[in-house]
């Protein structure tokens, strides 16, 4: 008995192996889809973000998180900043917290308080302030008027926003500055923690910098 294969051509052989390369090249890390604010006109906006710069080398980072033990007096959802130790505390409510390494303000930058998060981004767009502006001017640093969310944006993947400050909790492209005092007051913690304190806290979670 003589057996009838399939003709399949060139072409539909040469696409099926292109559809199985960009299958294979996992689209989560290569483009995303994300919904954000546009200030300057007050409506939302869908952006495709292009993430293939970030390797693990800018998404982890050099202080993996743990959870640890916690017996305070803060309930579950609580947000603690411990500045001096350069950490960050989710509780978990459970006896148990969340802890990530954070890079805190520098000298003449720290702060302390309580805040709520007033509002969360992904992939948020940076807008310097005035004063920030005028500060790395003098030291000869142009500073773009607004950074389009990105790889190579200085909040990273997400940001929460505390109360109406300009402060806010964010990502970084720069790990290896965590467990440091470098920001003008921001909490800056890797891309990969930050995404998963991102999808646990709400708007209106207690935030406390001490």
């Amino acid at each position: 008995m003589r057996v009838v294969r399939p003709i399949v051509s060139r072409s539909r052989i040469a696409a099926f192996s292109i559809l199985s390369a960009l299958l294979a090249a996992s689209p989560a890390l290569a483009d995303q889809a994300v919904r954000q604010f546009d200030a300057r006109t007050g409506t939302w906006t869908v952006k495709r973000i292009d993430t293939r710069k970030l390797s693990g080398r800018l998404s982890a980072s050099p202080i993996p998180a743990q959870t640890v033990a916690y017996a305070g007096e803060f309930k579950r959802g609580t947000i603690i900043v411990d500045t001096g130790k350069r950490r960050l505390l989710y509780i978990n409510g459970d006896g148990t917290a969340r802890q990530y390494a954070i890079g805190v303000g520098r000298e003449g930058f720290a702060w302390k308080g309580k805040q709520k998060i007033s509002r969360k981004a992904e992939w948020p767009s940076w807008t310097p302030p005035a004063e920030m502006v005028s500060r790395e001017a003098r030291k000869g640093r142009i500073l773009p008027a607004t950074m389009e969310g990105g790889p190579e944006n200085p909040l990273g993947a997400r940001a929460l926003y505390l109360g109406d400050t300009l402060y806010r909790i964010h990502g970084t492209n720069e790990p290896w500055t965590l467990g440091k005092a470098v920001s003008s007051g921001c909490i800056r913690m890797a891309n990969d923690d930050v995404v998963e304190l991102f999808d646990r806290v709400s708007v209106g979670s207690l935030v406390v910098v001490r």
